[in-house]
C-alpha cells in the first residue's frame, strides 16, 4: 500500500445494506454514504463486490429505489478496480476473500465491515485497517472515539 493522505475504503455488503436500510439520520453508515457522496473519501469497488451488493439487496429488503440510486452513484463516483488474485485468507466464508482482494487491489486505507470473519484478520491486514462503520466515521470526521 502506498503512503496516502486521502482515505480510500472498501465497504463490505453489510455496511452498504445497513446504510440503505437506515431511516435514522444519525446512523453512522448513512452518514458515511452522505460523506462519500460529497467527496470526503473514496469508495473502492470491484465488479464482484458490486454484484454481491445487487444480489443481497432484495434478500435484505433494501428499497429498490435506494438501491438503484446507490448503484448509479457508485458507478459515477466510486473507484472501480479489477482485483488481483490473492490467497484465501478468510476460510470461514470464501466470499469475504473478494472483499479483501478489492481492498488490496484498490490500495484501500480501510476495509469497513461488521463481519466477524473479516475482523478475525486483526486490526489491519497488509496495511489496510479493518474497522466497523462507526470507527471509520471517526476517521472520516477526524474525531477521537470516546474511551
Amino acid at each position: 500500500m502506498t503512503n496516502q493522505l486521502r482515505l480510500r475504503a472498501v465497504f463490505d455488503t453489510n455496511v452498504i445494506i445497513a446504510a440503505l436500510r437506515s431511516s435514522n439520520p444519525t446512523s453512522p453508515t448513512a452518514e458515511l454514504l452522505r460523506r462519500w457522496e460529497v467527496g470526503e473519501f473514496d469508495l473502492v469497488y470491484s465488479n464482484e463486490l458490486k454484484a454481491e451488493y445487487e444480489r443481497k439487496f432484495p434478500d435484505r429488503r433494501v428499497e429498490p429505489g435506494r438501491a438503484e440510486t446507490f448503484l448509479r452513484q457508485l458507478e459515477r463516483s466510486g473507484i472501480h478496480v479489477e482485483p488481483m488474485i490473492v490467497e484465501a485468507v478468510v476460510q470461514a466464508d470464501e466470499k469475504d476473500n473478494m472483499v479483501v482482494a478489492c481492498a488490496i487491489s484498490g490500495d484501500a486505507t480501510h476495509l469497513v465491515t461488521y463481519d466477524a470473519d473479516l475482523h478475525g484478520l486483526g486490526e489491519a491486514y497488509r496495511g489496510i485497517r479493518i474497522v466497523d462503520g462507526l470507527h471509520f466515521l471517526y476517521h472520516v470526521r477526524g474525531d477521537t472515539p470516546p474511551s
